[in-house]
């Protein structure tokens, strides 16, 4: 059994929350720059252009690459063999507080729904545990701005609607979205469990790289041809028009039951932020 203290899961997550918003992903950067090199349309590879000087001066002054800070999507992959030494979500929560303080970055929770007063600080996180063998504890800051994960979205197809159901879904999911999720966006998909497994699917699939596609050939594929149909939609970048409308597409599934097929689209923008480090 090892043994990890509270505050050194409050230091890491402190030192991501800075790095993810103002370091983009060299995936994410990757795919923007070769998205800017080949873009034919003038208007949209301007745009590309000045998206990509807006990452190189984030990147030169230590600044955030987008002033929605989003809210902080904290992922946790905890072995079993491992003891904290302390309250485990009061470190996270503490980690996102002072990240956000001393990275002077946007504050942008309220504490209810409905009553829309902001905490203040940015807590709390949203937190997903998962428990994986091992005494390793890595940790994903992953920042939503609200911009792209408004335009998000869920349905309860029927297993008659098939491939070609979800295929219909997603693509009508990235017209209604048009120009609002600051696009070129990335999309994670996520197809099967239940209402909510599907939405969580959808989310953890943006935290893998975009340019390594999923293990099983068929949805490889599939997801070749979605990226395909939805550039192929001439939204653009920032709804300008030309051929760069995503940058990315992963789709992560689930068993589900036989009478069901949820599908859900969890949209991010050009700026798809995540940092990761294991203690």
């Amino acid at each position: 059994m090892r043994t990890i203290q509270a505050a050194a899961i409050t230091e890491t997550v402190a030192k991501l929350c800075i790095q993810a918003n103002t370091h983009l992903p060299p995936d994410v950067a990757a795919a923007l720059d070769a998205a800017r090199q080949s873009e034919p349309w003038p208007l949209a590879r301007e745009t590309l252009g000045l998206l990509w000087n807006n990452l190189e001066l984030a990147e030169e002054k230590n600044l955030p690459v987008c002033q929605d800070t989003g809210m902080a999507c904290v992922f946790v992959e905890l072995g079993q063999e491992v003891h904290i030494e302390g309250e485990f979500e009061a470190a996270i929560h503490e980690g996102v507080r002072q990240g956000y303080g001393e990275g002077y970055l946007r504050k942008s929770i309220v504490g209810d729904p409905l009553r829309r007063v902001n905490t203040g600080d940015n807590t709390p996180a949203a937190i997903t545990l998962r428990l994986v063998p091992g005494n390793a504890c890595k940790i994903t800051v992953a920042p939503k701005g609200f911009g792209s994960e408004n335009m998000s979205r869920l349905g309860m197809l029927k297993p008659a609607d098939g491939v070609e159901g979800v295929k219909r879904f997603v693509v009508e999911t990235v017209l209604l979205a048009g120009s609002n999720p600051c696009p070129p966006t990335v999309l994670g998909v996520g197809i099967g469990g239940s209402f909510d497994k599907a939405a969580y699917l959808a989310k953890h699939a943006l935290l893998r790289p975009i340019d390594q596609r999923n293990p099983d050939p068929f949805y490889a594929s599939l997801e070749l041809e979605l990226l395909d149909e939805i550039n192929a939609l001439g939204v653009g970048p920032q709804g300008f028009g030309g051929k760069t409308t995503c940058l990315g597409l992963s789709i992560e599934t689930a068993p589900t039951h036989v009478a069901g097929l949820p599908v859900a689209v969890n949209v991010s923008c050009h700026v798809t932020r995540r940092a990761a480090a294991e203690l």
